[in-house]
């Protein structure tokens, strides 16, 4: 007969919400808990970590660049707070060294460890202040890869934890496959005995839920173990866990990760675990620069971060790394703010704000473009003409412009003779500046009484 506690002989895996046969249940008891939003929230990121595992590892002088990115990026505002690195290799460790050296305040540079003395002494060795801690919590892990008991397992993340205290170290325990996990069974009692340390030795423990298959769900209503509203509710609630002490780590498993995150938000942790354009295992992590558009319309503002830079760190994955962000994938992708249906681009054309929902050229650095196909017709040119050459006030062209009707031939001319594809950027610049040969001037001169 099982038992109910951290005593219990056979594992609790919930084959009634995971029956690994068929897809996993979402099971309501309609119990809702109140949302929390902190007064403070903030972001974290993995990218160096989780997110490097799912392609070709950085080079150091990558990693050291990609670090000053985040860095301009969070532009002193705090809300990029930390980053964490792998520890194990010669080249690990050289790239530590070499973003410790620039001095940011933000993020700040974290590690993560399997709970090992072993793995811990390289954080002591390296000077770092803060590491996570591999504490698988679902019976699963514990009993199926560990091969541990409940409490077995409890007592070895407990004695890792306090002897990163004792070394003034502070632990952040990463509670891997929570939405698999009996909450009140084991979670909740080793989440006390955290506390308990924390308050022993004065310095923070912090919790990372850890959702590590993406079965997390955002409803309100929802079962443990899969329900984001209930686990960050009860951290706080039944294990006295602080918000500025819960951190959330999904995983898109199931298309949730976006909402999950910024559901954790909203029911109380202060901040939420991402990688740059979501890389990561499998189907990845939460992209970062999803959650730093989530905060500003959480928010209200997004203070002085400089979201251009994440153009920039696009273009920069994509020469220096040979990662291209899939074409659609909203703030980041070429296509995501690209229209090639021709009622749109007069919509544009009219006024930018029918079909863009906000300045992505001011804040992104991205201008909203048209793709010319044979269906953008001369207000589809207009409008791309104007977004591709940036121009602005009088010196932009609308689809009355004559000069724009042998430019629509040429482009009907193409499709006429067999042509599927849209017609490429290049090709457009060309043939546009064989007819409008005064259009970079007029650019120049709208820029310079800009």
């Amino acid at each position: 007969m099982k038992d109910n506690g951290l005593g219990m002989t056979q594992p609790n895996l919930f084959k009634e919400t995971f029956p690994y046969s068929e897809i996993p249940k979402t099971v309501f008891n309609n119990v809702l808990v109140p949302m929390d939003l902190p007064e403070k929230i903030w972001i974290t990121d993995t990218t160096f970590r989780d997110g490097q595992q799912s392609m070709s590892s950085f080079t150091v002088d990558q990693i050291a660049t990609i670090y000053d990115y985040l860095h301009k990026l969070d532009n002193g505002s705090g809300i990029i707070r930390q980053t964490e690195f792998f520890l194990y290799t010669e080249k690990d460790r050289k790239a530590v060294e070499e973003c410790m050296k620039r001095g940011y305040e933000f993020p700040q540079i974290t590690s993560w460890i399997r709970a090992k003395k072993e793995d811990l002494q390289l954080v002591k060795e390296m000077g770092i202040k803060e590491t996570g801690m591999l504490m698988s919590c679902s019976d699963y892990h514990i009993f199926d890869k560990l091969k541990m008991n409940r409490e077995q397992a409890m007592n070895a993340y407990l004695s890792i934890a306090e002897n990163a205290l004792e070394n003034g170290i502070i632990p952040r325990c990463h509670l891997e496959d929570i939405t698999r996990a009996d909450f009140f069974g084991f979670v909740v009692p080793f989440v006390q005995k955290l506390m308990e340390l924390s308050e022993k030795s004065g310095l923070q423990v912090k919790i990372r839920a850890c959702d590590t298959l993406g079965l997390g769900v955002p409803y309100n209503g929802v079962e443990l173990p899969r329900s984001v509203p209930a686990i960050i509710h009860g951290l706080r609630k039944y294990a006295g866990v602080p918000s500025d002490s819960i951190e959330w780590h999904g995983h898109n498993d199931f298309y949730s990760v976006v909402t999950n995150s910024a559901t954790s938000w909203l029911y109380g942790s202060a901040s939420v675990n991402t990688t740059l354009f979501g890389i990561g295992e499998r189907t990845g992590n939460c992209p970062l620069e999803a959650m730093v558009v989530e905060y500003g319309q959480l928010k209200g503002s997004t203070k002085d971060m400089d979201l251009t830079i994440i153009t920039e760190i696009a273009d920069y994955f994509k020469k220096e790394l040979d990662y291209e962000v899939p074409q659609r994938t909203p703030f980041v992708g070429s296509e995501f703010n690209v229209t090639r249906a021709g009622i749109h681009a007069d919509g544009l054309l009219k006024n930018e704000e029918i079909y863009n929902a906000f300045d992505t050229s001011k804040i992104l650095n991205r201008p909203a473009l048209v793709a010319v196909n044979e269906y953008s017709g001369v207000a589809g040119i207009a409008a791309w003409i104007n977004g591709y050459f940036k121009l602005k006030g009088s010196n932009k062209l609308n689809k009355k412009d004559s000069r724009i009707l042998p430019i629509k031939k040429w482009v009907d001319e193409q499709y006429e003779n067999g042509r599927t594809t849209v017609i490429r950027n290049d090709e457009l610049e060309s043939i546009t500046l064989k007819y409008i040969t005064n259009l970079l001037e007029e650019k120049d001169d709208e820029q310079a009484v800009i």
